[in-house]
């Protein structure tokens, strides 16, 4: 595992297209209108007859300050009292979706994002997940992944305290660079202080993990100052690392207007600013999971890697791939057996629907037979960076060689270069190509030729 990955530049610069993260097959630009409330209801019937375990997404769209760089839902809002109306709709949709579910099924996973989920007060949070405890079966023995998303500058040893003990026991901290000047260019000033506090307050609480967001490619960074920021958070120890690229879209994310364009990082800067990082993680012990996730070894992620069990879903790699997710809350995303759908992103859009006893679907997709066939090969690779043709043949009943035909050209180019290994039974993703697995992903992409490629940040 120590060469899990091995960097080869040439390889990079051919291959580090913009793509798809797949967190989701086919990806939320196939979402449509023409899937609303009455498919979600009848994937919940299913769910329900089949008794399947059950994965909960809960969106908090509030944030008291703007970072430039974001591209999440978000309302920004120094008025707390913004929160009530909308808690109150996201309570009347719990208890809509729950109606059609079993209480048998039980809550293996639950997720609180956004925004910043700790803009709630410390009522509201009660509140909030007293109601979910009444509407779904959430578990009381601490054996769930229960995660939430904490913006240190958002919470205190108490918050951390109230957390705990109503049921969370992952954290994932947002802290993206620790260099000042970084910090003012996105308009995120967070000390290693408060950052420390918070993970501090979380050990002795014994929260089960702790992951830490970093994003390279911001305004002012260059690869030495990451590369201390890299340093500190190592000394951290978190047990999770998610190191993003920046993709700077102003086009589509009004916020990142505010960045000044000249202060960004050159493509090169950016590959060595991966590239130290990298090195640096690996050097520290973490293991490389794939796009953009590193974890320790004894970490539930890297466990499931090697034993061919991790998958993945709109949160990202996980464990709990088999549960059905159910995500409550405004832009949140469910993906309940074949069927993926979204609630509506306009905060008023959503509030006036449950206002009125309707759910706020607005779009999704119900995936057909090549979806599956699709979907489950693309898992394989960014999960295992590995496929067996067999077991997919016999998951699907086809001749693997046969119905991707097409593609073989392109896979042989990949071999050729280093890339993959390719035979008549299996891919395998070389160390030199774990880094560019959504390049390997993208050729079993259906859609991604009728695809706005401008939509999608580059593979590295």
């Amino acid at each position: 595992m120590l060469d899990a990955i091995r960097w080869d530049s040439d390889l990079i610069r051919r291959y580090d297209l913009a793509g798809p993260r797949y967190t989701s097959y086919p990806t939320a630009v196939q979402f449509h209108s023409q899937v609303g409330s009455f498919d979600l209801f009848h994937a919940l019937r299913d769910s329900r007859k089949a008794l399947r375990p059950l994965s909960l997404y809960v969106h908090v769209p509030f944030c008291a300050n703007i970072c430039y760089y974001c591209a999440c839902n978000k309302v920004i809002t120094k008025d707390r009292g913004r929160a009530l109306p909308y808690l109150q709709r996201l309570e009347q949709e719990i208890q809509l979706i729950a109606c059609h579910l079993d209480p048998a099924q039980k809550v293996e996973q639950l997720h609180f994002g956004g925004g910043t989920p700790t803009f709630l007060s410390h009522d509201e949070l009660r509140q909030l997940m007293a109601h979910l405890r009444k509407h779904f079966n959430l578990l009381d023995d601490d054996s769930g992944d229960y995660g939430i998303e904490i913006d240190p500058r958002e919470a205190d040893w108490s918050t951390m305290g109230l957390l705990r003990e109503l049921g969370f026991n992952r954290v994932s901290i947002g802290l993206q660079d620790l260099d000042p000047a970084v910090q003012r260019a996105v308009n995120r000033l967070q000390s290693l202080e408060e950052t420390r506090a918070v993970i501090d307050a979380a050990r002795t609480l014994q929260f089960r993990s702790i992951n830490i967001d970093l994003i390279y490619g911001l305004p002012k960074q260059t690869p030495d100052n990451f590369a201390r920021t890299v340093e500190e958070v190592i000394s951290l120890q978190p047990d999770r690392l998610s190191v993003f690229n920046y993709a700077h879209l102003p086009e589509r994310f009004m916020p990142q207007r505010r960045i000044n364009t000249s202060e960004l990082p050159s493509p090169a800067q950016k590959l060595e600013m991966f590239q130290r990082t990298t090195e640096q993680l690996i050097a520290a012990g973490y293991r490389y999971i794939g796009m953009d996730h590193f974890a320790l070894p004894d970490d539930e992620l890297a466990i499931a890697q090697e034993e061919e069990t991790l998958q993945r879903n709109f949160q990202g790699y996980t464990t709990h791939g088999h549960c059905d997710l159910i995500g409550l809350g405004v832009s949140a995303i469910s993906q309940i057996g074949d069927l993926y759908c979204q609630n509506s992103s306009d905060l008023n859009e959503y509030q006036n629907s449950l206002a009125a006893a309707q759910l706020a679907t607005s779009r999704g997709l119900v995936c057909n037979a090549d979806d599956r066939l699709r979907r489950a090969v693309i898992q394989q690779l960014i999960c295992n960076f590995s496929l067996d043709f067999a077991e997919i043949e016999q998951q699907f009943n086809i001749d693997f060689q046969g119905y991707f035909g097409a593609l073989w050209s392109q896979l042989q180019g990949m071999a050729n270069d280093g890339l993959i290994t390719l035979d008549r039974d299996r891919i395998e993703i070389l160390p030199a190509g774990r880094l560019l697995v959504r390049s390997v992903c993208m050729v079993f992409d259906a859609y991604l030729e009728q695809q706005n490629r401008q939509r999608f940040s580059r593979v590295i």
